[in-house]
């Protein structure tokens, strides 16, 4: 199995507002990035879109090794919220809906498809690849509100 490694990031001017996002994937020292954007999102989206899109890039089943600076992200797979979201019919622990359940859905399969490892890192904080698609996303976010 191929090993990847994928970094991702997401932007929004407002929340909600315009947004982007961007991914960053890694295989045996070739780079590629892949980013877009949309009108009227939110940061969270972004942060999702981010890494369901670097996921449905790979043309094959991969290990992959994750690093984004989302929590949100991270936590609702490292910490079981995403598993717990769907037995409760999408529901979270406190009774509200979860958000952005169509994101999850796309990426439900793309976790059962690749072995996915998910690594928290502090934003802004001087990692390269964070950086890099910090700058991407941001410039994704922009291209939305240029008048």
């Amino acid at each position: 199995m191929k090993k990847v490694n994928i970094y991702t990031d997401g932007a929004c001017s407002g929340n909600p507002g315009p947004g982007g996002w961007a991914s960053i994937l890694v295989y045996k020292g070739t780079e590629k990035l892949i980013s877009g954007g949309e009108a009227s999102t939110t940061n969270n989206r972004m942060e999702l879109t981010a890494v369901v899109t670097a996921l449905e890039a790979l043309n094959e089943e991969c290990e992959v090794e994750l690093t984004s600076d989302s929590k949100y992200v991270v936590d609702a797979i490292n910490k079981g919220w995403l598993e717990s979201w769907q037995k409760k019919n999408w529901k979270k622990s406190d009774g509200k809906p979860a958000l952005n359940i169509d994101l999850w859905q796309k990426l439900i399969p793309q976790l059962e498809r690749h072995k996915v490892s998910f690594i928290w890192i502090k934003g802004h904080d001087g990692h390269p690849y964070n950086e890099r698609c910090d700058v991407a996303a941001v410039e994704e976010s922009q291209k939305f509100s240029r008048g």
